[in-house]
């Protein structure tokens, strides 16, 4: 079993594998969605295969949970209605997608063998009426899954129509950690493996703390319930965290293995749920046993919306090494599953989808084509809803299949996203760790700290690359370590080597911590690399208002807010410079200590940021921390020279490149609720909610109408902004959205309206 938090190379990773069009199609953006034709009607399937081809689908996921469909009894297998849809969708030159069908067991299979149901940390069952209530630990199981499996791929082995496996269904959504004997008895099996014997074990947990020593793996249990107010041992909560991630990644092999024995010319994949919130696994790992990565995504409603969106988008991105990837679902507008289910924005539906395109996928799928009539997710949104065709979520849907189609012409599935100069560093493990109960402070964990870098590098329009930490962090200009909390001695001789050979390094408060099995690094914090960044700090200051008269924030003398939490720096070296400290009481004892720092090492230089300064207070002091880094902001951002001042802090911009060719797509998002000017180059491709100006034919009055292979600029964008007034309050009568410029009339600029979007080639 490969062990989780390693370096990893090329070789260690399996070759991209990606889905092949339909015998007699080109290649294009795969396009479309889960589709449950079990839930209807076989009348309704016509319709549906009919609207599919008129908005542009060319491939559907199928039979994800379908198993008590196709197998209804342990002896009884019903293929007929599977080969019906998956034929007539394939001889409408729709490919498919299909499922193991393994995600959630059938109703006999549970009642004759209740004990492959999971338990929670009380020893209580998770009973059959959602879904994902099996264990991934246990045999039985598993030889039922395995069974379906090889079914499944014998039965459609010579089929054209399906061109890839879907295997199982976002793994661990519901069933991450099962705390049954089953999965106790493995624990025990996954800790021989990594440690080797049971006092590596007891040195890697701590267990002389709390007398819990342990002389044989059998003593080994999970986590289990402990008492209220309680604290689990943290090495212990680390490693179960990462053995859950390792079990149901081993159940995906077998179920993969299985069906690449029998159709070894089929790529596989699984859904992943990459998002700002989404730590169930260790996706990054996962990343190298699937032919493609996929991903599925639900945008955070809010003011975060689109930035949230390209954080994920551009983290899948590095998951996927730089290599193409599925969307495999996201919304056309409200989920089911919040206490609140927010409606798109108008325009959103089209500019989340040409977002998730900008940062390297090429497929774009919902869930799901037809929206449920009943079920748990019959709120859910889909490509069809229930008001049917007639509808904008349809009118929207079929837009974006002509505009993926002339991308595609265009040659956007010959590119790549085009690597940053900046990247942010993301850490499953750090995260997993700072999710302990006993720390410094509730409020601080890994997850919120990578998402505020990221904006705030976007406020100074800037495009980070979202970076696993096991990937080639090394070869970018800059580096942001934002609470990257644990640090093995691999990562920290990787930070060392990174510095000393010239790069920039930023590194936050809580980062550098603990090592791999959550022990304190000693000698102050962040010891292991204190060294690189020229500070030392001897404790935390956690700040907050829930006692009267506790310190709630502190004041940084270039004008940001420190909350949450802080660094008492004690010690800097002779060489670092200090750029800015704390303005605070003297009975703080935090006046004057340092906060943000800058210090050279080697050929490189490190900046230490030692509290929570947020995204408005990491974008306000980005500016001057650059520059003593001899960093340019104006040349890190692409365009962002370019574009105006006041505006380019509402801009997304994003490129895809064509490494042979040199062929260039620029994505331009407004990521605001104002209007935006911003400068394309090129040929403009595709305009939503905008309107494209040449500068030198306003002043003529001369605007130049073009085609639609010259330009996109869809007429429903009207409606959804409800009123041609919208546009025109920003740019005069004659550079409507309907207008394009020829080339030969750059520079030109385009306005975006709030969700507005611009795609322009250059070759």
């Amino acid at each position: 079993m490969k062990q989780l938090g390693m370096h990893d190379s090329p070789s260690s990773r399996r070759p991209l594998r990606w889905p092949r069009p339909l015998a007699g199609s080109s290649e294009r953006i795969w396009y479309g969605g889960d589709y449950s034709p079990e839930q209807w009607p076989e009348d309704v399937w016509d319709e549906d295969v009919a609207l599919m081809k008129q908005a542009g689908v060319n491939l559907v996921s199928v039979a994800i949970f379908s198993w008590a469909k196709i197998q209804t009894t342990e002896d009884t297998w019903d293929f007929d209605w599977l080969d019906r849809i998956v034929n007539k969708l394939g001889e409408a030159g729709i490919a498919v997608d299909l499922a193991s069908a393994t995600a959630s067991p059938p109703l006999w299979l549970t009642q004759k063998h209740p004990e492959i149901l999971w338990r929670d940390e009380r020893g209580d069952i998770c009973w059959p009426g959602a879904r994902q209530h099996w264990r991934p630990t246990s045999p039985i199981f598993r030889e039922y899954a395995l069974a379906l499996c090889r079914k499944m791929a014998e039965h459609f082995r010579s089929n054209p129509y399906v061109v890839a496996w879907h295997v199982g269904n976002e793994y661990g959504c519901h069933n991450r950690f099962d705390y049954s004997d089953d999965a106790m008895h493995a624990f025990q099996e996954w800790c021989k493996f990594r440690y080797g014997n049971i006092q590596a074990v007891n040195e890697a947990w701590g267990t002389s703390f709390w007398s819990q020593q342990m002389s044989d793996f059998s003593e080994i249990i999970p986590p289990r319930f402990i008492g209220e107010g309680n604290f689990m041992n943290p090495g212990k909560l680390l490693d179960f965290k990462r053995f859950s991630s390792d079990a149901l990644k081993e159940f995906f092999i077998a179920e993969r293995d299985a069906l690449a024995s029998i159709t070894p010319n089929r790529p596989l994949t699984t859904n992943f749920m990459v998002s700002a919130t989404g730590f169930a696994l260790n996706y990054d790992d996962w990343g190298s046993e699937v032919d493609f990565v996929s991903n599925d995504h639900y945008y955070l409603p809010g003011e975060a919306h689109l930035d949230e969106l390209a954080y994920s988008a551009s983290l899948v991105d590095g998951i996927a090494r730089r290599r193409p990837w599925f969307l495999m679902e996201h919304s056309t507008g409200a989920v089911n599953w919040r206490p609140v289910n927010y409606a798109n924005e108008s325009g959103q539906l089209i500019s989340d989808s040409l977002a998730h395109l900008a940062f390297g996928s090429n497929a774009i799928c919902y869930f799901q084509w037809r929206q449920s009539r009943s079920g748990a997710e019959k709120f859910h949104t889909a490509m069809l809803p229930h008001a049917g065709r007639d509808t904008q979520i349809f009118r929207d849907v079929c837009e974006l299949g002509k505009d993926l189609q002339l991308l595609s012409e265009s040659g956007l599935t010959d590119t790549i996203l085009h690597k940053s100069e900046v990247a942010v560093v993301f850490d499953y493990e750090s995260e997993w760790a700072s999710e302990h109960t006993a720390t410094p402070t509730q409020r601080v964990r890994h997850r919120s700290e990578p998402l505020d870098w990221f904006r705030a590098l976007l406020d100074n329009a800037v495009t980070a690359d979202m970076v696993p930490i096991a990937a080639d962090w090394e070869s970018y200009r800059t580096v942001v370590l934002p609470c990257v909390y644990l640090l093995d001695e691999r990562n920290t001789q990787r930070v060392h080597d990174y510095v000393e050979a010239g790069g920039k390094l930023v590194v936050t408060y809580y980062t550098g911590i603990s090592d791999a099995n959550d022990r304190v690094w000693l000698g102050g914090y962040p010891a292991s690399i204190s060294d690189v960044v020229g500070v030392s700090s001897e404790e935390f200051v956690p700040l907050g208002a829930d006692h009267e008269g506790t310190l709630e924030h502190l004041d940084l003398s270039n004008g940001t807010v420190a909350q949450d939490l802080a660094d008492r720096i004690a010690r800097t070296a002779d060489s670092t410079q200090i750029l800015a400290t704390y303005q605070a009481p003297e009975w703080t004892g935090m006046n004057e200590v340092p906060a943000i720092t800058v210090h050279p090492y080697g050929s490189g230089k490190a900046a230490y940021v030692g509290c929570r300064l947020g995204r408005r207070g990491i974008a306000k002091s980005l500016p001057e921390l650059f520059e003593v880094m001899d960093l340019d902001l104006g040349q890190l951002g692409a365009g962002a020279s370019r574009i105006a001042e006041g505006d380019a802090a509402k801009v997304l911009r994003v490129e895809r490149i064509n490494q042979e060719t040199g062929q260039r797509f620029d994505f331009v998002f407004n990521r605001s609720h104002e209007s935006a000017t911003v400068p394309i180059d090129g040929k403009l491709l595709l305009l939503s909610r905008a309107a494209a100006v040449n500068e030198s034919a306003h002043a003529e009055n001369d605007v130049n109408a073009a085609s639609r292979s010259d330009a996109v600029s869809r007429s429903n964008t009207v409606s959804r902004a409800n009123d041609m007034s919208l546009i025109q309050q920003s740019v005069t009568q004659d550079a409507v959205a309907q207008l394009a410029v020829p080339r030969s009339k750059v520079p030109q600029s385009v306005v975006l309206q709030p969700n507005g979007v611009a795609v322009s080639t250059v070759n």
